[in-house]
């Protein structure tokens, strides 16, 4: 009965109404995780919360009660950056933080992305539809996830494979058919220890976002509006976002002509119908298949706005792990990664790994 007596917290209106403690978003999130309350009012309560607007102090007490029920790998491991996207995903553009993790990885990080895919209501391309198309696929194991970057620098892991009750809230959110609190929460279900790459959309949520992640205790963090509310800046406009750095916020501002890699339009798919009721981009084969093609089309050294895009997403989580002190050095570093075929080495890494997992 945790969310029907905090709908009354909440109010009908904004007058009689007030936001949740942490301790009282806690407790909300662990009773809809442990499965205590319907459906009904789950969504209710998500419905409530975007109406009035999600508070710095709520996003923290529901990540902190989705991480103390979820398994997190890698927590305590040096210069572990982890890329968190919209795990909804994208309909116009890739997932090109596939290959910026493979060449932060090449160039000295530890990368962790965490991901989902089919999420509805959008069920949008996202890294785990790209990596199985590459035969490195994201893994739902998180003993599995911390084995791979630690022998190969790179792993993607399942929000659902780490918290499992996540899978359960599917339904309601293809039900509400809009973006909730919970598509942000699922990019937070990270290890503390690490550094937070992650996505956000345009409007004034730069200043939230990075305080969540300071509440939760990261040291260093970064939040990008890239294309889609990824974590991949535009390459021919200013893409803005906030570093946290040892608890200090830095705004950026990235502009990809400063480093050469301005180009006339964005790295766009193909143009397909519009997709069925109850599907999207990711049930499509051939954005798929595009989107593969465009990733390994920038480890392969193709030029053009993937690749650029790619290098400024690498020099990124570099910068946000600390092993670069500007993103100018943080793109010659991912440019010199990528250029000696060392992010191709990191991906065939990833690809034995999951052989040998599939095979044991």
């Amino acid at each position: 009965m945790i969310l029907r007596d905090l709908l009354r917290v909440l109010g009908s209106n904004r007058r009689d109404g007030r936001n949740l403690k942490c301790d009282e978003a806690y407790s909300a999130f662990q009773t809809i995780l442990a499965g205590d309350e319907s459906e009904v009012r789950i969504g209710a309560f998500l419905i409530a919360l975007r109406w009035k607007g999600v508070t710095v102090e709520e996003f923290v007490g529901f990540a902190r009660a989705a991480r103390d029920k979820a398994v997190i790998p890698c927590q305590g491991m040096t210069d572990l950056v982890c890329i968190c996207p919209p795990h909804d995903g994208y309909e116009r553009h890739a997932p090109l933080e596939v290959a910026s993790g493979l060449i932060a990885a090449a160039a000295g990080a530890r990368v962790l992305v965490i991901s989902d895919r089919c999420v509805p209501p959008k069920r949008g391309l996202t890294p785990a539809s790209v990596l199985e198309l590459l035969d490195a696929p994201m893994t739902w194991d998180p003993g599995e996830a911390e084995k791979w970057v630690a022998q190969a620098r790179f792993a993607a892991i399942s929000a659902t494979g780490m918290l499992p009750a996540w899978l359960g809230l599917r339904r309601v959110r293809g039900d509400l058919g809009v973006r909730t609190a919970l598509s942000t929460v699922e990019k937070l279900i990270a290890p503390s220890s690490a550094a937070i790459v992650a996505g956000a959309w345009s409007g004034p949520v730069l200043g939230t976002a990075v305080e969540t992640i300071q509440g939760l205790g990261h040291k260093r963090g970064m939040v990008v509006q890239g294309l889609e509310g990824s974590v991949i800046p535009s390459v021919h406009k200013r893409t803005r976002g906030i570093e946290l750095i040892d608890g200090r916020q830095v705004p950026l501002s990235i502009e990809p002509g400063d480093w050469g890699l301005c180009a006339e339009a964005d790295a766009e798919l193909p143009l397909y119908m519009p997709a069925e009721d109850g599907q999207g981009a990711a049930d499509n084969p051939g954005l798929v298949k595009a989107s593969g093609a465009q990733v390994l089309g920038v480890l392969a050294g193709e030029s053009g706005p993937a690749r650029n895009a790619a290098l400024l997403g690498a020099a990124l989580a570099l910068k946000a792990a600390g092993l670069s002190l500007t993103v100018s050095d943080g793109v010659d570093r991912a440019t010199n990664a990528l250029d000696s075929g060392e992010a191709s080495a990191v991906l065939a890494r990833l690809r034995e790994l999951a052989k040998r997992s599939r095979t044991s």
